[in-house]
């Protein structure tokens, strides 16, 4: 694959998956080709156990500047379905996801980055959603998944308007869970995922299917953590003053 040919790339270190948008000559745009590709991109990442934690990112300097406007030429229904296909695929990704975001997360960007658990972001990122600037009706998934997070206000300005808005903004209305300072994402991203790699799965992915409202699996659930010694570790580790060493999924 050449360079310069727009594509997600995957890696994977300590337990933790990193999916990047890579499109920089269009603010890491997404096209069709890297809509299409991302649900079988995730699908082997979510069975390996190996995984415990995605980050989402893009290359460079931008998150993604959403769709790449260009390939907007192709039937409407058909890229918004490969855009909703592709953010659904990463919500339901089955464990905990993180957008780690710089500069533009705009239009098909903020559809990715609120799919996911968490988002932090660095100082003087700009997010938006701008379906409204191109007479596009978003997505009712998308839409929904938007309101959760930020609340209905918040959801009918940025969709209303197709404004931007700064960090301290999106910190303010939910769309973000943390601001870093210049330089400090990397290292907060780097910390915090090592975090999530040394909890219970368990507890992990119960938790996202309850937050998410999934609300007939509590017997699943309870059945699993009676099988899985993940909470007879914890308790021995906590009594014992050693760190946990969890097994379930793994």
């Amino acid at each position: 694959m050449e360079p310069t040919e727009p594509h997600l790339k995957t890696s994977v270190a300590d337990g933790v998956a990193t999916v990047v948008v890579s499109h920089p000559a269009k603010r890491n745009a997404m096209t069709a080709g890297m809509w299409r590709s991302l649900p079988a991109l995730l699908a082997p990442l979510a069975a390996d156990p190996a995984v415990r934690a995605l980050v989402l990112t893009g290359e460079g300097g931008t998150f993604c500047a959403g769709a790449d406007i260009s390939t907007l030429r192709e039937p409407g229904d058909e890229q918004q379905s490969l855009a909703v296909r592709a953010e659904e695929a990463l919500a339901a990704f089955p464990k905990p996801t993180l957008a780690a975001v710089r500069g533009y997360c705009v239009g098909g960007g903020s559809q990715l980055a609120a799919a996911c658990d968490l988002r932090f972001a660095e100082e003087g990122a700009l997010f938006g959603v701008t379906p409204s600037k191109l007479g596009i009706v978003y997505p009712s998934s998308s839409t929904r998944r938007l309101t959760a997070l930020v609340g209905p206000s918040a959801a009918k300005y940025l969709l209303f308007s197709g404004e931007l808005i700064d960090t301290a903004r999106a910190l303010r209305t939910g769309l973000v869970d943390e601001v870093l300072p210049p330089g400090e994402l990397d290292k907060r991203v780097t910390e915090f995922t090592r975090v999530l790699v040394a909890r219970s799965q368990l507890t992990q992915a119960a938790a996202k299917e309850f937050a998410d409202g999934r609300t007939d699996r509590d017997a699943y659930w309870s059945d699993q953590a009676r099988g899985s010694g993940d909470t007879a570790e914890g308790v021995a580790a906590f009594l014992e003053r050693r760190a946990p060493r969890f097994t379930y999924g793994v």
